[in-house]
């Protein structure tokens, strides 16, 4: 029986997060004998969208596949570049006339069959996606002749997170959930054999508010007047999770918090 290790990395914010993915992922790839990458890569951009460029450097780096959410489309160039690039997704449950896909079977080097769902939640979104579940009803048909099919599903409310979770349980091989930026500690195995975590984390600087320079971000909540958000820099951290697969059937989940210092 094949066993597969992946490696999905939580949202890569800015500068700081694009530094700690380079500085760690190849060494971690070689001494976790990581199999395959997803990386949630739509804050990669000053915090907001992902270019054809910080693509790029992400695949360079060994990401496999990109996932993404609600800030996709934040950088114009980008859609041109989804459709022919079809190792960066967007959320499947986005309208159908959008340019991309939302999921992809990819093959790891020892020819194991991997899909990738891309889904985004509906509660608390400053988008309005398709209903998630229904969407998953369907890509989970679609993907069918994979051997291991992972979800990222991008949402900010637990609860819809959670329920996600259950409802795919048994059906696909993991749900991870992205978006808060705030990593979870509820990794877990669910009991039809689905590897769970809500959200995998950050990748970027943790001395801030989930990225944006706190002082910023904490004037904004006192006093209540408008101010243009910035990328933090400082304490880059590198966060994901790690599942390991026994053929299509995830046998273990372990989340990664690395700090990577500067310099």
């Amino acid at each position: 029986m094949n066993k597969t290790r992946i490696l999905m990395i939580g949202d890569i914010f800015a500068k700081a997060g694009r530094f700690a993915v380079r500085r760690t992922l190849p060494k971690l790839i070689a001494n976790e004998s990581i199999d395959f990458v997803v990386a949630n890569g739509e804050n990669i951009a000053g915090g907001i969208g992902i270019t054809p460029e910080l693509a790029k450097d992400l695949f360079d780096f060994g990401v496999d596949v990109i996932t993404s959410g609600n800030h996709i489309w934040r950088q114009r160039e980008i859609r041109a570049y989804i459709e022919k690039n079809n190792r960066l997704l967007r959320p499947y449950n986005y309208i159908k006339s959008q340019p991309g896909n939302g999921f992809g079977i990819f093959e790891t080097p020892a020819g194991v069959k991997v899909a990738v769902i891309n889904l985004a939640g509906q509660i608390f979104m400053d988008v309005h996606p398709d209903n998630p579940f229904t969407a998953a009803d369907e890509a989970v048909k679609l993907t069918k002749d994979a051997d291991i099919r992972v979800v990222d599903f991008h949402a900010e409310a637990t609860s819809e997170k959670i329920a996600m979770g259950y409802y795919l349980d048994g059906r696909v091989s993991a749900v991870v959930g992205t978006h808060t930026h705030v990593q979870t500690s509820d990794d877990q195995i669910l009991e039809n054999g689905t590897a769970y975590m809500t959200d995998a984390g950050m990748t970027g600087p943790h001395n801030s508010v989930i990225g944006m320079r706190k002082d910023i971000v904490v004037s904004r909540f006192a006093t209540g007047m408008p101010e243009s958000f910035k990328p933090a820099k400082n304490d880059p951290r590198f966060q994901g999770v790690i599942i390991d697969f026994e053929g299509s059937k995830a046998v273990s989940i372990k989340r990664v918090d690395i700090s990577v210092p500067l310099g």
